[in-house]
């Protein structure tokens, strides 16, 4: 479904990832997981497109398309989703006037009817129960004055209301608590499926004993050094990262 192919990437003159390949079939929740400066964020946003982080050489393929080209709207509208490390705020912009003009715009691209007015409600409503938000955080501006978990938790909306086809998750468990872990495995369990894929960056194994990951990677010096099972989480928890940054 994703798929890397010698992907080389520079940031400021330095180059960050050095011949990364991977490929996460449709169906599958792979996970990465690496030391500081190891190049996890630098990945996941190469492949969203944001800004400033270009590929030099390499590929980029979603279901088969190369997606190096395109803008990070055009991205999210074939289906690519990035949760982030570290959420924005956006102050004057209602909650729900956000999500549902985001929903509408990738709906456009695709060729598809508006979501009503009626029909958005009532399914944003139902997903901010799943993931523990209040109306009245609905009604706020976008993140604005939210906790790092609320946002986090937004996060999680957007994630639910959106339905993406791919999902990148960029150390999404920085900072929660145990009951947030718990909701971002539900949110994340309750979407998989043989048609979509997820890609889940973190250091630590305590969100994947929420979100069973069928393939485990660790990154180190720009490049996957090593693929294994779920078990090779548990393992880097006990061992750390040293030998790959001495391998890489």
């Amino acid at each position: 479904m994703l798929k890397i192919d010698d992907l080389h990437v520079a940031v400021g003159g330095n180059e960050i990832l050095k011949g990364l390949s991977l490929e996460v079939p449709a169906g599958e929740v792979h996970a990465i997981m690496g030391p500081n400066g190891s190049g996890k964020s630098t990945l996941s946003y190469t492949v969203a497109g944001r800004d400033g982080y270009a590929a030099t050489t390499g590929a980029v393929t979603l279901e088969g398309e190369d997606i190096l080209g395109l803008g990070p709207d055009e991205r999210a509208a074939k289906g690519l989703f990035l949760s982030f490390q570290h959420p924005m705020e956006i102050p004057g912009v209602q909650t729900m006037n956000f999500i549902r003009t985001a929903m509408n715009a990738q709906r456009k691209a695709r060729e598809q009817e508006e979501i009503s007015a009626a029909d958005f409600i009532r399914l944003v409503r139902e997903k901010a129960k799943l993931v523990g938000l209040d109306d009245a955080k609905l009604k706020r501006p976008f993140n604005v004055g939210f906790s790092g978990g609320e946002k986090k938790r937004m996060e999680m909306l957007q994630l639910a209301m959106f339905e993406p086809r791919f999902a990148i998750m960029d150390e999404t468990d920085s900072g929660l608590d145990i009951d947030a872990l718990k909701m971002v495995g539900e949110v994340v369990n309750a979407l998989r499926g043989p048609a979509r894929g997820f890609l889940v960056i973190t250091h630590y194994q305590r969100l994947l004993e929420y979100i069973k990951p069928d393939r485990v990677h660790v990154l180190a010096g720009g490049r996957i050094v090593k693929s294994g099972g779920p078990n090779l989480a548990a393992d880097l928890e006990k061992s750390g990262y040293e030998q790959f940054i001495e391998a890489a």
